[in-house]
C-alpha cells in the first residue's frame, strides 16, 4: 500500500521560508505525476505546484509562481516545496498527491491523483 507523509509545516512570519516534505512509501514504481496542493476551511483544494517523473514541471498555481519551488529526489522517494516571501494569504494544509499508473489529463486538477498524504499545516502571521 502506498503511504505519502507530509512534513516540514510550522508558523512563520510574513517574508519567512519554509520547506515541505512528502516521502513515499510501499511503492515498486515511481509516481508518474506528483504535486502539491493547499485547502482552507470552506474552500476548495487547490494546486500549487506539480511535477512529472522525469522532473519536467507541469504547473505552478499564479499565486505562488516565482516564490515557491517544486522538486524531487527520486532515489529518496521524496518531494519538495521549497516556499519562500510567504504571505498570509499561503495559509492552508498543504497536501501531497500522487498519481500512480493513471493518465493524468490536466495535472492541476485532484481527480487525477489517487494517493494523497495527510496534510501539513502552514500558517503565515502578519
Amino acid at each position: 500500500q502506498v503511504q505519502l507523509v507530509e512534513s516540514g509545516g510550522g508558523s512563520v512570519q510574513t517574508g519567512g521560508s519554509l520547506r515541505l516534505s512528502c516521502t513515499t512509501s510501499g511503492n515498486t514504481y515511481s509516481a508518474n505525476y506528483m504535486a502539491w496542493f493547499r485547502q482552507v476551511p470552506g474552500k476548495e483544494r487547490e494546486g500549487v505546484a506539480g511535477i512529472e517523473n522525469n522532473g519536467a514541471i507541469t504547473f505552478y498555481s499564479d499565486s505562488v509562481k516565482g516564490r515557491f519551488t517544486i522538486s524531487q529526489d527520486n532515489a529518496k522517494n521524496t518531494l519538495y516545496l521549497q516556499m519562500n516571501s510567504l504571505k498570509p494569504e499561503d495559509t492552508a494544509m498543504y497536501y501531497c498527491a500522487a498519481a500512480f499508473g493513471i493518465a493524468v489529463l490536466d495535472p492541476r486538477r485532484r481527480i487525477y491523483y489517487n494517493y494523497w498524504g495527510q496534510g501539513t499545516q502552514v500558517t503565515v502571521s502578519s
